[in-house]
């Protein structure tokens, strides 16, 4: 029993069928509980603790789902090939859009933690949580926080957004795809652009685009605002 719960394979097994449960729960209620990634997440976790297997033996599996982030990310870039033509006529507003959505991104992130007197460590990790999990890493190490930490709050800002984001959006009557898909890819990266694709291809167009440059704009900009909202806030 305990060579089968060390086994990579069970559970890579174990996220699939958890993702698939998830997805089949999602498309039939629309329950934001339901979001396959957040279910997929809390029945690891579950069955983690269950089983009292370490994370480090899951990681071993874990691992082999990891190395395909990559590949997948890149695969984003479809859509967006596709649907090129229209995302370059609009593309001063894509810009300036960027540009606010990577200081919004970062204001919203770091002047919170700093008014509730959180550590250094957990500002600078939290500070580039709208971006794409490796480009979170680097920066947050660059700033002085925790690659470990930063991807944490990268998954969960991607799950929140990829589940709220929608509702939100559709409040406050956004109804263009181009503007839709951005927004989700902008403040919650590949969750919220995966959501943004289950709207159509010209919303994960703009998702793809988004999560390529909010990781360039927060790269660029994250070190100098930081460093102003720790003077204005710290």
């Amino acid at each position: 029993m305990t060579t089968l719960l060390e086994s990579p394979v069970l559970w890579v097994t174990v996220t699939f069928a958890f993702f698939l449960l998830g997805k089949t729960l999602y498309a039939r209620w629309r329950v934001p509980f339901f979001h396959p990634v957040l279910v997929g997440i809390a029945g690891v976790i579950g069955l983690l603790v269950l089983t009292g297997v370490e994370y480090e033996t899951y990681r071993s599996g874990g691992d082999i789902i990891a190395f395909f982030l990559g590949p997948s990310v890149v695969a984003l870039g479809l859509p967006l090939y596709e649907r090129f033509q229209e995302m370059k006529r609009q593309g001063p507003a894509l810009v300036v859009s960027i540009l606010a959505g990577s200081l919004a991104g970062l204001v919203s992130a770091v002047v919170p933690v700093l008014l509730m007197a959180a550590p250094d460590l957990v500002v600078f990790s939290m500070a580039p949580k709208s971006v794409t999990t490796p480009i979170a890493i680097s920066v947050a190490e660059q700033l002085g926080g925790d690659g470990s930490l930063a991807a944490s709050f990268v998954v969960m800002c991607g799950i929140l957004g990829g589940v709220i984001g929608p509702m939100v959006l559709h409040v406050l009557g956004v109804k263009d795809q181009v503007a839709f898909g951005y927004a989700l890819g902008a403040a919650s990266h590949g969750v919220g652009t995966a959501r943004a694709l289950e709207s159509g291809r010209t919303a994960g167009a703009a998702g793809s685009l988004a999560i390529c440059l909010n990781g360039v704009a927060t790269s660029i900009m994250a070190p100098a605002v930081v460093q102003l909202l720790f003077r204005l806030f710290g």
